[in-house]
């Protein structure tokens, strides 16, 4: 190399709409706004972090004192909240700012760390945490990994083992521990060194009335199926009546009522018609089809039983 080379100039400013944009973080907050409806302070948070990694990748580019921010994060709040989706779109994120090397995301339970007998557990959790460095490792109900009324349980192994992985991989892997609200925080409470490792607590709400109709409207369209008039003022009366009801998982119990009504609108087609049908009648979701619930009827519309997360 010649000695007369010029070094090239130092960075000395740094457009942030442009790195917005350039990073393709705009291209995945874009998505999010699409693909899920409500979920505002959610949203919101995810920018603030976004608009933090920017910054922090710009103060690198220009040799300013820099640390990889913590990013391991707790997602609170109730069953079809949209946690896990926030999840895969928190990975692309992070992949595209380069704060993991491959950006994927890895959902796991209890049964997928915690083994049965002695000498179990540690294996298991390793191989699972091998499967996610370079990505998100997403922990769903994580707080049954604790359980101190059992103490033959290996829970608390699998536990200080991702403790120490979460922070001393920490530039490698972003983990995210999920549930309710009230059972994470005594998950915190009896295990102060995960609190003290998640940079990052958000709140999932329970979605609206009008926002389930949005999240219904969505699902049947992409399947090209639609309610007529009568069906839609049906189905917002269902929504009102579902939630009253146990176990309702708000997206996740409006899927379950739609897959139940396409059903009921099927066996109306078959036991009705007499000639061809168009496609218009094939998809099409009517009043009948929603009134023939069990919500209406006064019983628990829940296939999956009492007791547990269900329609």
């Amino acid at each position: 190399m010649s000695s007369n080379a010029v070094a090239p100039a130092p960075i000395t400013h740094v457009n942030l709409a442009e790195e917005f944009q350039n990073s393709g973080v705009a291209e995945i907050l874009a998505e999010l706004d699409r693909e899920l409806v409500g979920l505002k302070p959610v949203k919101q948070r995810i920018r603030e972090i976004a608009a933090l990694l920017i910054v922090e990748r710009a103060r690198k580019s220009m040799g300013l004192a820099h640390d990889t921010p913590t990013l391991h994060m707790s997602f609170t709040g109730n069953p079809g909240t949209g946690k896990t989706t926030v999840a895969l779109k928190m990975a692309g994120l992070l992949y595209k700012l380069g704060y993991v090397r491959k950006g994927h995301l890895v959902s796991v339970t209890r049964d997928d760390l915690v083994g049965q007998y002695i000498g179990h557990t540690a294996p298991k959790t390793k191989e699972v945490l091998k499967r996610a460095m370079g990505g998100v490792l997403f922990i769903d109900e994580a707080y049954y990994l604790y359980r101190p009324d059992n103490e033959r349980d290996y829970g608390q192994e699998a536990i200080e083992i991702l403790l120490q992985v979460m922070e001393n991989n920490r530039d490698d892997l972003v983990v995210i521990l999920a549930g309710y609200a009230d059972r994470m925080d005594k998950f915190f409470t009896s295990n102060p060194g995960f609190r003290s490792r998640i940079a990052h607590h958000i709140t999932f709400p329970d979605y609206e009335d009008g926002e389930l109709l949005s999240i219904a409207r969505n699902m049947l369209g992409a399947q090209n199926y639609t309610f007529d008039d009568a069906a839609n003022t049906a189905f917002e009366e269902y929504i009102r009546k579902r939630r009253a009801q146990p176990h309702f998982a708000n997206a996740r119990s409006i899927r379950n009522a739609l897959d139940r009504a396409r059903l009921r609108q099927a066996n109306r087609l078959f036991e009705t018609s007499t000639g061809p049908l168009d496609a218009k009648a094939l998809s099409t979701i009517s009043e009948v089809d929603i009134r023939a619930s069990r919500v209406f009827s006064g019983g628990l519309d829940d296939p999956m039983g009492p007791g547990r997360p269900g329609a």
